[in-house]
């Protein structure tokens, strides 16, 4: 019975401190959800099958080069006048069975097989580079999201702050009004403001939970329940960052030697100078080596004489071709040289892509840099705001406290002071998620 207890007692343990790890996991870090939206995202998983596939026309190219190898066999049934096994025409049915392999092996193509397996390579590493901007791009997007539900998560906290004091401010308004040094009409207003403020915070937490919804949608979550993130320290990440922007030609300047979008738009540019050695190899004669072995069997069904037997009619008719073919291109209908036009529209197309990428990318920089130091000044101004809103505020209370205010002057207050508090939230958010973009475009990880 003991030892039964005591199993009991290490089961009830055991299944404590499972649940109590499973509670932990339930709070996603944004490495965490990095990390599982890399494996579960629907378009780098589309991109990972666009790079297997170039793999596989990778090796196809190379594989090119090697000899082929065909067999082949034949049944013929001969009605009426036909051919015996010496050649002469004769009125009877006979039958012939005929077997054939034979290889062939490029020898010139006017080098085609050697760009296509250099063009297939680099679509290859086009196709590396755009699985990792996929990635690239989710990651910044997770990012995004995140920061949004810590942003929806202090505006909360906000909210719930300012409920408390409107709670905490009734309390001491019925007693104003108990004690007759206030009108009755000061509580109903209290009332009123509580009934906002619990509005508020339903209007918030409904705002939380959608920016939760969005973050597990975008990570392809099968389900919701339970699910919350991590609140790392942002205070000292903002204040350590302010004087540490990357300037965007510095930043621009790694990123066009780095950034995987840059890359694979220059490695399709490189992969399209390829296709028109390929197109111009139509212009080439192309040699072949071929070689072949055959041999048949033949049966008269009206045979006086008899038919030689199977196997040594399949020894003795058997004959070997070894030779080389040249194929020189005299009209094809105009085919080459629509296909060497096509080819240089292409390099011309892919010369535009890569400018655009780079001109996308900088854009992109300049906008995250601009818009953080906006994000800063709008914060350190903002701070001001608090600290006069709050001041103000705590004077305005006290001076209600004391029946020396109305209602009306203290909710302005309080509302001047909520919303500095939140405009506050909104800059240290912008401001903290633009410099991350602006770290990233200069190789460092989005963490915190």
């Amino acid at each position: 019975m003991e030892r039964f207890l005591n199993k009991m007692v290490l089961s009830v343990v055991l299944i404590s401190s499972v649940c109590s790890l499973c509670a932990q996991e339930t709070k996603w870090s944004l490495e965490n959800c990095i990390r599982y939206a890399m494996e579960n995202n629907i378009q780098i998983r589309q991109k990972q099958l666009e790079k297997e596939n170039n793999e596989i026309k990778l090796n196809t190219a190379r594989m090119s080069r090697l000899p082929d190898l065909n067999a082949g066999a034949g049944q013929d049934f001969y009605f009426g006048r036909s051919l015996n096994r010496n050649n002469v025409y004769e009125d009877q049915s006979s039958a012939s069975t005929s077997f054939r392999l034979s290889t062939s092996i490029p020898v010139f193509s006017g080098f085609r097989i050697n760009n296509q397996v250099k063009g297939a390579r680099l679509d290859l590493k086009a196709s590396i580079e755009d699985l990792n901007k996929a990635r690239e791009d989710v990651a910044l997007n997770v990012t995004s999201y995140y920061l949004q539900v810590l942003f929806k998560k202090e505006i909360l906290d906000v909210a719930q702050n300012q409920l408390a004091l409107s709670k905490s401010q009734l309390e001491k308004t019925e007693k104003l009004v108990e004690g007759g040094k206030n009108s009755e009409s000061a509580l109903y207003e209290s009332r009123a403001l509580v009934a906002t403020d619990e509005l508020s915070v339903t209007q918030a937490e409904n705002e939380w939970s959608l920016a939760l919804v969005d973050l597990a949608q975008l990570l392809n979550l099968g389900t919701v329940e339970g699910f919350d993130i991590q609140v790392p320290n942002i205070q000292s990440i903002t204040i350590d960052q302010t004087a540490s922007l990357v300037l965007p030609k510095d930043a621009f300047k790694y990123s066009v030697e780095n950034r995987p979008g840059i890359k694979a738009a220059m490695h399709a540019l490189e992969s399209s100078r390829y296709g028109l050695k390929q197109a111009k190899a139509g212009y080439y004669p192309s040699i072949s080596f071929g070689a072949s072995y055959g041999t048949s069997y033949y049966h008269a069904y009206q045979n006086s004489e008899g038919n030689i037997p199977f196997s040594e009619q399949m020894k003795n008719n058997g004959s070997e071709t070894v030779g080389l073919s040249l194929s020189v291109p005299l009209f094809n209908r105009f085919t080459t040289r629509n296909q060497v036009k096509q080819a240089r529209v292409q390099i011309a197309i892919q010369q535009l892509a890569l400018e655009n990428a780079k001109s996308d990318l900088y854009k992109e920089i300049e906008q995250a840099y601009y818009t953080a130091v906006a994000a800063h000044k709008k914060f350190t101004s903002s701070q001001k705001s608090v600290d006069a809103a709050r001041i103000a505020f705590e004077y305005e209370q006290k001076k209600y406290d004391a029946g020396k205010s109305t209602i009306f002057e203290y909710t302005d207050a309080k509302t001047r002071y909520e919303k500095s508090l939140s405009e506050q939230v909104q800059a240290r958010y912008e401001f903290l998620f633009r410099s991350k973009v602006l770290d990233f475009y200069n190789g460092k990880p989005l963490e915190f």
